[in-house]
């Protein structure tokens, strides 16, 4: 059996769906390239800093949105991280540039600068939020000051 992410399902037909944060610069900009390179449609952005966004039918709150990018398969998976960016990418018609990234030796050091660059972009989100220039509810985010 296959899980989600493997290259066979890469270019199922229904969308993945990406989760991202449009008043995070970075975010924002990495997001025009995909809708720019998504010719096809693989992809469905949802921007988690709408008002209008509700995390409930992905079974996390914002705040765990926030913290590190999130996808979702047709099916319901959820991926998180690097794994997110390596379903873009294949999508996209890099899979050659993304199997590498599989690799145990490549697989884990990328994931770990992920979750600095993550954790470093989520405090930037929160000083956003705490000075009033981040229109999140103040209900759904941060969980933890």
């Amino acid at each position: 059996m296959t899980s989600p992410t493997d290259p066979i399902n890469t270019f199922a037909a229904a969308p993945f769906e990406v989760f991202y944060d449009s008043h995070c610069p970075m975010c924002k900009a990495e997001i025009e390239m995909i809708r720019r390179k998504d010719k096809q449609g693989r992809m469905k952005l949802t921007d988690i800093a709408a008002t209008n966004f509700d995390p409930t039918d992905t079974g996390k709150t914002l705040d765990q949105l926030m913290r590190e990018i999130h996808g979702r398969f047709a099916d319901g998976t959820v991926v998180v991280g690097v794994e997110v960016f390596r379903e873009i990418y294949s999508r996209l018609g890099f899979a050659m540039l993304v199997k590498p990234t599989r690799w145990a030796m490549v697989r884990w050091p990328m994931d770990l600068a992920y979750r600095i660059f993550a954790s470093f972009r989520y405090r930037l989100a929160l000083r956003r939020y705490n000075n009033g220039s981040c229109e999140l509810p103040v209900a759904s985010f941060p969980e933890n000051k």
